[in-house]
């Protein structure tokens, strides 16, 4: 199995439990890795062989616009369904990290594995 990564995505969202959490944006920061054959693509150099990193950027930009949770680890479950439905990946592990969220941390946060490395 073979991985396409995209690291450091950073999207502006509504998320969080407590009150003022649900009236400003935060920013999350997304790393992926997916489970990706790039030998196609890779004897193709065919672009629509590989597994576009940008339409999954753009899908997960459209997530959290269009989804605010409160917690991450709701967010890890639905966004990393969303991507292995999407996009036909069998494999991904998903880290959401929100900075800030606690004071003497630079980071929080969750990461999910899910699927199958084959």
């Amino acid at each position: 199995m073979d991985t396409v990564f995209i690291s450091g995505l950073t999207v502006e969202t509504i998320i969080g439990v407590y009150d003022w959490e649900r009236e400003v944006t935060q920013r999350l920061v997304i790393d992926l890795d997916m489970g990706w054959d790039n030998r196609r693509p890779g004897n193709s150099d065919d672009v629509a062989d590989a597994l576009d990193y940008k339409a999954v950027s753009d899908e997960v930009a459209a997530f959290f616009q269009a989804f605010h949770p409160q917690l991450l680890e709701t967010a890890a479950e639905r966004l990393a369904d969303r991507l292995l439905e999407r996009f036909a990946m069998p494999w991904l592990r998903l880290r959401i990290a929100k900075p800030g969220a606690v004071p003497a941390a630079d980071s929080v946060g969750v990461v999910i594995e899910r699927g199958e490395r084959v």
